[in-house]
């Protein structure tokens, strides 16, 4: 049984007031709330155990190594990954994706070589492959999502020509809600490679790297309720072995002379210098907190929250959700009839205690394709409820009123 309210009770933000209000927190897209238990694993971190981590032969260094590098088969465990050595601790989606783009795209890429990705890419998947278009001349080739807001595999895969060296998608769009078959997608794409973002689908859903056979997945932690500065990326081992390093400090040599230089083997050569030790101790408690909930769970309580929110958004004519694809997360991005600008929308909800996002999303290629300035997302999370769903429906009736 899914006890959503004990849930909540591990949340102590969720029991504050914003503006005379209960806090109704609908921006789980941008950034989810955190758990006791991850909040008392970084004040312990910091409080009682820190210190740097690998190398230091004293007490609390050899105890912040082992709960950090305890974190990595968390990590494994999470992505059911092959093994821990496959897994690169690092920031987030962003530093992993750029970690890929340097690392393994671009000592084989060159001229006219080809990119496939979707429109609906965040900026994170998309402008680390403008750095590869700019400086080498690589082509970006795009998909566009269907009139639902869906990323078809098979649309994705008729953009795969000769000259395609990688492809890079979301497992689940931060703005349509869109879920992409990824696993369709790599298994039609041959030999080519698949980076996939899981910043969002690992959040909504369970995730198995080797079922999916990606060669890359990046998730990044301030989504799965743990700190911000924390995530990982899962690299397939052969693709592992064909990565150059990524940047140059300590951890990821060997040996330095003033000659030469040797490096650490993997992951550890893709991890330089001193890590955010505590942030990834904090992500490993937060994945530990998912798991033992069970992302099934956590998936099949989204699933009731869209299930229900996407039948009172039908009921607002004058309300527009973008993308209403099959099986879609718990995410909607809304605009409204009349003129009202989602940044208008935004503040008046604010008013109500309502937090959700306003803008662009970090991707403005979409909002293009949309032909929308912006939109206003509000983003569901595994502590959400459909009282929230009313009172956010409350909010933009309001909204509705004041300006339609």
């Amino acid at each position: 049984m899914y006890d959503v309210e004990k849930i909540r009770a591990d949340f102590p933000i969720l029991g504050r007031e914003v503006n005379g209000q209960p806090l109704t927190y609908l921006d789980n897209g941008a950034s989810a709330q955190k758990p006791q238990v991850v909040i008392d694993a970084v004040t312990r971190g910091y409080a009682q155990e820190y210190s740097n981590v690998h190398r230091g032969l004293h007490y609390l260094s050899n105890l912040s190594t082992e709960r950090y590098e305890a974190v990595r088969g968390t990590i494994a465990r999470f992505l059911n990954a092959p093994s821990e050595d496959h897994i690169v601790m690092n920031s987030g989606t962003t530093e992993g994706i750029n970690m890929i783009s340097y690392a393994w795209a671009a000592p084989r890429m060159g001229e006219g070589d080809e990119i496939v990705l979707s429109v609906a890419e965040h900026h994170a998947n998309i402008v680390p492959w403008h750095f590869l278009r700019e400086r080498q001349g690589v082509k970006l080739v795009w998909v566009e999502p269907r009139d639902d807001g869906s990323i078809t595999a098979e649309d994705v895969l008729e953009a795969v020509t000769e000259r395609t060296k990688l492809i890079a998608i979301t497992q689940c769009s931060n703005v349509l809600g869109s879920v992409v078959d990824v696993k369709a997608i790599k298994a039609g794409a041959g030999d080519v490679p698949v980076l996939v973002d899981g910043s969002q689908g690992a959040v909504h859903m369970p995730v198995d790297v080797q079922d999916l056979g990606c060669d890359f997945y990046a998730i990044t932690g301030h989504k799965l309720y743990g700190p911000s500065a924390s995530g990982a990326i899962y690299v397939r081992p052969e693709r592992m072995d064909e990565m150059r390093p990524f940047m140059g400090g300590g951890d990821m040599i060997h040996e330095v002379t003033r000659d030469a230089v040797s490096y650490n083997t993997p992951p550890m050569k893709f991890e330089a210098g001193t890590p955010g030790i505590v942030q990834m101790i904090g992500l490993g408690a937060a994945l530990e907190y998912l798991m033992e909930i069970g992302m099934e769970n956590i998936a099949a309580h989204e699933a009731r929250l869209a299930a229900y929110a996407a039948e009172r958004f039908e009921g607002l004519n004058w309300l527009n959700v973008q993308g209403k694809a099959p099986g879609k997360a718990a995410i909607f991005s809304l605009t409204v009839e009349g003129g009202a600008h989602a940044h208008d929308l935004s503040t008046i909800l604010d008013k109500k205690g309502i937090a959700i996002r306003a803008g662009h999303h970090c991707a403005q290629p979409l909002m293009e394709h949309l032909g929308v300035p912006a939109t206003a997302r509000a983003s569901f999370g595994m502590y959400n409820t459909t009282d929230e769903v009313d009172r956010l429906i409350d909010g933009l009736e309001l909204c509705h009123r004041l300006f339609g």
